[in-house]
């Protein structure tokens, strides 16, 4: 799907918390939202709240904030550079039968908080499983046997059932579901935290843990992209503003400054959008000839399929250098502290099943396959010791998961290049 930018697509009246101080016009006004009204306010509060002076580097086309790390400007610079290219074929890609069918359960119980019985207020909430002969019977043999995970590895799927759902058919969409409660268990509980070295820089310190937080941190700020996207969308769909008894959150623009803006609640968000999308791209590179075979072997899909594959795994971006910031700082750090990696893999497997948490049920299946995604990825870097994994023990699923994440980090990404 090609996406428009907002100075061609939005038009709305923009609510009163957004004053002419602020860089808008009256809420009184209808007008087009402008990609440089928007910067300007960026701008303004970027100034006044940059945490670390000595970082100078903005993130030019996806955010006005400073870099906290400089490492990675080459590698988000490769990323601006190709995603024009790349994006469209992870599109076309993810229309395959192969990427968008997966069998996860929707009725598994929350283990990690209490909960009262909570109806979604939104159809959009909702999803259904595929008829069965929708599903190819290459995929449900694959996944059936390919279920058995390792107890002590990085991920622990659903297991299959005759139930799968199509990220087709159900896209990553605004539902108006508040998932704050669990966004707070997962960088509360299941982000690092003791250490000394963390509570003055939870993302950029010294060690593989804060490593492990900024890519939790990449997986919440390309959530919030998919937010903001989905916002809209629906206002694009109805010509009007969202209804606030239906939605909490009715601007997008005001989101977006929240959410991802350089002066929002966090302002590393688009860095650490960055940095897990790097850690995807090494995770493709490295599962590259595992995929290649499959398509040889006819179990990814048809040649059409397959030759997008190809490209997308042909891509100069897949071999450009740059990308490996992420991943090489996240296994020099690691392979400092082999020992104590064991936590790196139980808290992932906790990610993963904290979405059993969310009562939504599309954004708890975008957000299982979201996290599978980047536990693949974190298992590729890192293996059982900090040196890397066999992709030959990657399964079905997991490869899906992991090019299909990629490529809604590609949408987060490019859905932040609109809002400036």
């Amino acid at each position: 799907m090609r996406f428009l930018s907002l100075s061609t697509i939005v038009t709305l009246t923009l609510p009163s918390s957004l004053t002419p101080a602020n860089g808008f016009s009256p809420p009184s006004t209808l007008l087009t939202v402008q990609p440089s009204s928007y910067s300007r306010a960026t701008k303004k509060s970027v100034s006044n709240t940059s945490t670390k002076s000595s970082c100078s580097s903005p993130l030019h086309m996806a955010s006005t904030a400073p870099l906290h790390d400089e490492s990675l400007s080459p590698g988000i610079t490769a990323i601006d550079t190709s995603l024009p290219s790349l994006s469209p074929l992870l599109n076309t890609l993810r229309s395959s039968p192969f990427f968008r069918l997966y069998s996860c359960d929707m009725l598994a119980s929350c283990e990690y908080i209490p909960q009262e019985l909570f109806e979604c207020y939104t159809e959009s909430c909702e999803i259904y499983p595929v008829d069965d002969d929708e599903v190819p019977q290459n995929i449900k043999s694959k996944d059936y046997e390919q279920h058995a995970f390792e107890l002590d590895g990085w991920a622990r799927w659903d297991m299959p059932s005759e139930d799968y759902y199509d990220t087709l058919q159900f896209p990553e969409d605004y539902t108006g579901y508040d998932g704050r409660d669990v966004w707070g268990f997962i960088h509360n509980r299941i982000g690092f935290h003791e250490e000394e070295a963390l509570l003055d820089d939870e993302y950029d310190a010294d060690c593989w843990k804060a490593d492990f937080n900024k890519a939790v941190s990449g997986l919440h700020s390309m959530v919030s992209a998919q937010v903001v996207r989905g916002m809209i969308e629906k206002m694009q769909d109805t010509g009007e503003e969202l209804d606030p008894e239906s939605y909490q959150w009715t601007d997008p623009v005001e989101e977006y400054e929240r959410r991802l803006g350089g002066g929002g609640e966090t302002p590393e968000a688009v860095e650490n959008m960055y940095f897990t999308m790097m850690l995807l791209l090494s995770g493709v590179r490295a599962a590259r000839e595992r995929l290649l075979y499959d398509c040889d072997s006819g179990s990814i899909g048809d040649e059409e399929t397959c030759e997008t594959l190809r490209s997308i795994l042909t891509h100069p971006l897949m071999d450009d250098p740059n990308i490996d910031a992420a991943s090489r700082r996240l296994k020099d750090h690691a392979l400092q502290d082999t020992n104590n990696l064991w936590e790196a893999r139980m808290r992932t497997r906790d990610l993963m099943r904290i979405m059993n948490c969310v009562q939504c049920n599309k954004c708890r299946f975008h957000g299982k396959i979201s996290t599978l995604g980047l536990s693949t990825a974190l298992q590729l870097t890192l293996g059982s010791q900090g040196t890397g994994g066999d992709v030959a023990d990657v399964k079905r699923v997991e490869l899906a998961a992991l090019v299909t994440t990629m490529g809604k980090f590609a949408s987060g990404i490019e859905l932040c290049y609109e809002m400036q």
